[in-house]
């Protein structure tokens, strides 16, 4: 901490850097949400074969993990570049599902090709710069 930025300031950010992690908190609620209801099926074909859990177990944790990311990106200030960096250590910890869908072919979200399935994990490395940009301070 800046010796001139007391306990109870908080960073600094923009409106752009607002509406991102606001938008991004939005995505993980709604997709945490459909991890424990609606999608459960789709989400269980990224789960690698090779975590030696139950696949239906592994999906309702993640989404309530997503769920608690997305609430905490909407309503955490002080704590918030830690958070993003705990949100992107998160999507980086769920890759391997997205590379297991992809080399074993599973469908899953219309992603029933090889070419959909390699583009999506494109995705993965935006969507952490994505929330690391929202959530970090601008550079003075």
């Amino acid at each position: 901490m800046r010796p001139d930025m007391s306990r109870t300031e908080l960073p600094e950010t923009t409106p752009a850097r607002t509406v991102a992690r606001y938008s991004l908190a939005g995505i993980l609620v709604f997709a945490g949400v459909s991890h424990l209801f609606w999608a459960r099926d789709t989400f269980r074909a990224q789960v690698p074969k090779s975590i030696p859990l139950d696949e239906d177990g592994v999906v309702m944790a993640s989404g309530g993990v997503e769920i608690m990311l997305g609430a905490g990106l909407a309503v955490v200030q002080k704590d918030r570049v830690l958070l993003g960096r705990l949100v992107a250590a998160f999507f980086v910890a769920i890759f391997p599902g997205n590379i297991a869908q992809f080399v074993n072919k599973r469908d899953g979200f219309g992603l029933d090709s090889d070419g959909k399935r390699f583009v999506r994990l494109l995705f993965q490395p935006l969507l952490v710069l994505w929330v690391l940009w929202s959530t970090g301070k601008p550079r003075s």
